[in-house]
């Protein structure tokens, strides 16, 4: 695993941590029921995609330009579906109600993260895991 790459994983969990516990105790006065919903659900998907990222750059038995494509859409899928996730739980409280762009990012961030699943399906065909 490269030194960037373990970086930004740790960045990426430790984000995945800060964000949990700020919607666990900063946010529950302020957001109703469903909104906290969709805020642990981008949440829980920041890190189980962090957990297959460290997976990802532990592993040293396949192709390592395929590794890097899961974990660039594994990245793109936690910025685009647990990112709006987020904006859209708090879009009140921060005075985004306006950003209508939103909502379609969070189903094309899901697409993101199947194709991160998808490549890595194909990598371990190529390989012997």
């Amino acid at each position: 695993m490269s030194l960037i790459f373990l970086r930004l994983t740790a960045f990426l969990g430790f984000i995945a941590v800060s964000l949990g516990a700020f919607g666990a105790h900063g946010l529950k006065f302020l957001l109703d029921e469903t909104q906290m919903e969709t805020f642990r659900t981008g949440v829980l998907y920041h890190f189980i995609h962090v957990v297959a990222l460290l997976a990802i750059g532990l592993s040293n038995k396949m192709s390592r330009r395929v590794l890097n494509i899961s974990s660039l859409f594994f990245i793109t899928g936690i910025i685009l579906f647990s990112g709006s996730l987020y904006l859209l739980s708090c879009r009140q409280i921060l005075g985004i109600e306006h950003w209508t762009f939103l909502g379609p990012l969070t189903p094309v961030g899901g697409l993101f993260f199947i194709l991160g699943w998808l490549s890595l399906m194909f990598v371990s065909r190529e390989s012997s895991v």
